[in-house]
């Protein structure tokens, strides 16, 4: 067995055909001038293991990479991935969760509401997972095979090469100052189910009393037809819920500014939820009704106390966030 064509041939079949022959010669070439004049089948074995492996050496010689994802890649893949796989699950989320209630008729029981959500949601975060990963690992892909600079430096997140200038770009971030991808994504989340809740609200909140076949919708708490006339203010609040979370991922620490920021968040929130709240028709009159027989009270007190009590709490809440942000802005 001739251990050098052999060699050759191993290599060859794993090479483009436009420059194989070429190829072929230059390798057989140097394989000759590594051995000595009267060579032996040992000194054959350590030329070719000088070399090493045929798959190795056929992938010197190729135009594109034998693995996926290189290192100059690597890591500007997996930063997006990170950042991309959680917005997409919560948009995923609030679009089924849209989509559900929109086709809801009234008849299910909320127990089984929820168990249905809950049930479609894991399935839409793995679809929509499976989905994002498989286009990112192609879009990166094809850009491993198409990079001219392909073999140089790892690329940053801003898809230059790294150079000292961006160590300026990494400050210490004290562990009690750094905002996680998880607290983001619970801020959308969160963001995703009150809204959900306020434009769906005669489906989901209201009295609900236990019957042979689970819990039976009663009357809806607030009057639908209210809540839609302020929809174009809670758009705004919402979206720009949605941008702060996204700023919080970017500057991924708690600044001044981003306590500002929250300031004025909390500020314009809190404005838009009382004006609603002190709406004189907001609460359906049979919620109103049945709730002021329960309690053995008369209807104006229930309403007072109501409106009292839901802006006291989200007062408190809004203050203690503004508290939080600036305690943690000031953390050195």
């Amino acid at each position: 067995m001739n251990l050098i064509e052999v060699y050759i041939r191993e290599v060859a079949q794993r090479l483009p055909e436009k420059n194989r022959e070429d190829i072929i010669l230059e390798l057989r070439s140097n394989i000759e001038d590594m051995l000595p004049d009267d060579y032996r089948e040992e000194d054959v074995k350590v030329v070719l293991e000088k070399l090493g492996s045929p798959v190795a050496l056929a992938s010197n010689y190729r135009d594109w990479p034998m693995y996926l994802i290189g290192p100059r890649y690597f890591d500007v893949y997996v930063t997006l991935l990170k950042m991309i796989l959680p917005i997409a699950a919560v948009i995923s989320l609030i679009a089924m969760t849209a989509e559900y209630f929109i086709g809801y008729s009234g008849e299910q029981a909320v127990l089984n509401i929820g168990l249905n959500l809950m049930t479609e949601g894991i399935q839409r975060i793995i679809e929509v997972g499976i989905q994002v990963f498989f286009w990112l690992t192609l879009m990166f892909a094809v850009l491993e095979r198409t990079d001219k600079g392909r073999g140089g430096q790892p690329l940053t997140a801003r898809f230059k090469e790294w150079t000292p200038d961006d160590l300026k770009n990494k400050p210490y971030i004290p562990k009690k100052k750094a905002i996680s991808k998880y607290e983001v994504f619970l801020s959308l989340m969160w963001t995703g189910i009150w809204a959900t809740f306020y434009f769906y609200a005669n489906y989901l909140v209201g009295v609900y009393e236990g019957g042979r076949e689970g819990l039976v919708f009663v009357t809806p708490t607030f009057n639908q037809e209210v809540l839609f006339r302020y929809w174009p203010i809670v758009v705004i609040v919402i979206g720009l819920e949605i941008a702060f979370s996204l700023y919080k991922l970017i500057k991924q620490q708690c600044t001044k500014r981003m306590a500002i920021c929250n300031t004025a968040l909390q500020l314009i929130g809190t404005i838009v939820f009382i004006v609603i709240l002190l709406n004189p028709n907001l609460l359906s009159q049979d919620f109103i009704t049945y709730m002021s027989d329960l309690f053995a009270i008369t209807t104006n007190q229930f309403k007072t106390r109501i409106v009292g009590g839901g802006m006291f709490i989200f007062m408190i809440t809004a203050a203690f966030s503004v508290f939080d942000g600036f305690r943690k802005a000031n953390i050195r």
